[in-house]
């Protein structure tokens, strides 16, 4: 029996725990290394089967723009397919736009996991991604299923294994910003022509985790994907240089940019960096994070602040969004295209 609907589909939000650019290619696209760690701050969709070939996105809460990465995707997978069905899509935003937290993109996974089964179409998840490559350069992480190290334009994944139960507080002022503000801004600039003139500065956050190394972990990543095989359990695992990353070790390459174009940003900085220690910007949008410890384990407020503060801290500002949330160790449709 074919099936006429899908309800609740979660769209998770990602956290970039460092990103530094490495260079960029002949089409003005930036070439990165950065590791995605997938969170619990989810968007939900619904997804509806039309008969008429039609594509229609019905918003459940903020207004999006006409013609969203959704609409987006799900055209390209209807053309690709040549599927003659259409969907009604409908979203439940939770996850700020501009915010550098992979909302749009998680959004786009979403739908072409969720009409790849609501149609029928059976596609692995090698073809998925090729298409989700054409989309946007974070849509195939999502795809890809887990935690992973990112390299190219977003398009080379190597999974990693995070340990389990991390807390982080995320924290995005009311300012957003879009993408390609950041990337062409001049501080981002300066940054890539540094990278290019002295061939990879980034290398100093694959310590403990060699390029050879990745690069057969990338093959074996590739292998389980193009054998039909769900990523998870991780293909590779470099423990300790993991934690150096979610203690704050390594750095975000664009956000000179982001606090140069919003002061916004600076000030969330710094205010979870009183309290947590570790605050660092996420993507190329305007929110904020810190690891906040594991579960069952007391928040790692800084004690410095505990010494100086007789009050609790102040709370979070009008207007900005605060969500404490939790890891996640693998997407949680990962194993619906295989």
């Amino acid at each position: 029996m074919s099936l006429v609907a899908l309800y609740d589909l979660p769209a998770p939000a990602k956290l970039n725990l460092f990103l530094h650019l490495v260079g960029r290619r002949a089409d003005g696209y930036h070439l990165l290394e950065s590791l995605f760690v997938l969170i619990d701050w989810c968007d939900t969709l619904h997804l509806e089967r039309r008969d008429d070939g039609k594509l229609r996105r019905h918003d459940l809460g903020e207004t999006l723009p006409d013609d969203d990465l959704c609409l987006r995707a799900a055209r390209a997978l209807q053309q690709a397919s040549g599927c003659p069905l259409g969907a009604d899509i409908h979203i439940l935003k939770r996850v700020p736009w501009g915010a550098g937290l992979g909302g749009g993109s998680s959004d786009a996974a979403t739908v072409l996991l969720g009409l790849n089964r609501l149609w029928g179409l059976g596609w692995p998840r090698a073809r998925l991604l090729e298409l989700g490559e054409q989309l946007g350069a974070d849509v195939p992480f999502f795809l890809g299923g887990c935690n992973a190290w990112v390299q190219g334009i977003g398009e080379q994944l190597t999974p990693l294994e995070i340990p389990a139960g991390q807390r982080f507080a995320v924290l995005k002022p009311p300012v957003a910003l879009p993408t390609p503000s950041i990337f062409r801004h001049e501080a981002t600039q300066a940054l890539v022509d540094a990278a290019i003139v002295a061939g990879s500065p980034a290398r100093e956050t694959t310590q403990g985790f060699s390029d050879g190394a990745a690069a057969e972990s990338s093959k074996e990543a590739q292998r389980l994907i193009e054998n039909g095989t769900p990523p998870g359990p991780a293909a590779v695992t470099a423990p300790e240089q993991v934690l150096r990353w979610l203690e704050g070790e390594g750095r975000n390459d664009l956000q000179p940019a982001a606090e140069a174009l919003a002061p916004e940003v600076t000030d969330g900085l710094a205010w979870l960096q009183a309290r947590y220690g570790n605050s660092r910007m996420t993507g190329s949008g305007s929110a904020v994070f810190a690891r906040a410890g594991t579960i069952g384990a007391p928040l790692a407020i800084n004690p410095k602040v505990l010494q100086v503060q007789a009050q609790p801290a102040p709370g979070v500002p009008e207007g900005w969004v605060f969500r404490e949330c939790l890891s996640l160790a693998s997407h949680p449709l990962v194993a619906w295209t295989d």
